[in-house]
């Protein structure tokens, strides 16, 4: 299973912010791997908000990224868009597309065309296009990051103890 998770932070670093956006998501606990945003066919995608217990802390996430850190009194927005092949073909492969910007409407224009270009590319009638769009209000003295995270199954195990 894929799950789509998300969250907002804000901290004294750009670090620190992203940091709490991904403790928001229930993710900051794991060691993100970036994939290049293909779903694989006939695995379901869920959107739940925050991650349950993926597993032990320090394991491996392999998960598609989106994210925005912003100046102190910026605005965030971070977004994912997915779509694959329509239920008529068999729910096939599909994709994730990820962008981030400080205005919410400009990430979910990005979204929409980006996703609409990955599918032709692939061959992908998509059906629907599923889009979530997470926006962190600016605080003065603070630096602020909004995340949108697929999380592709649960967490694997980087290093075993001898």
């Amino acid at each position: 299973m894929i799950r789509v998770v998300w969250g907002t932070g804000r901290g004294a670093t750009p670090k620190g912010s992203f940091d709490a956006a991904l403790a928001a998501a229930g993710v900051h606990q794991y060691n993100l791997r970036t994939l290049s945003s293909v779903i694989p066919a006939d695995v379901p995608v869920e959107e739940a908000g925050t991650a349950p217990d993926l597993g032990p802390t320090g394991d491996a996430l392999d998960v598609v990224l989106a994210r925005q850190t912003s100046q102190p009194g910026t605005r965030a927005a971070a977004g994912l868009a997915w779509a694959r092949a329509t239920e008529e073909s068999g729910g096939g492969p599909g994709i994730f597309y990820e962008e981030g910007n400080h205005d919410p409407a400009t990430v979910r224009e990005r979204l929409e065309a980006g996703v609409e270009r990955g599918c032709h590319l692939r061959g992908i009638d998509p059906s629907p296009v599923h889009t979530r769009v997470v926006t962190a209000e600016p605080e003065a003295e603070a630096y602020t990051t909004a995340v949108v995270v697929a999380v592709y199954g649960d967490g694997k195990r980087l290093l075993s103890a001898k």
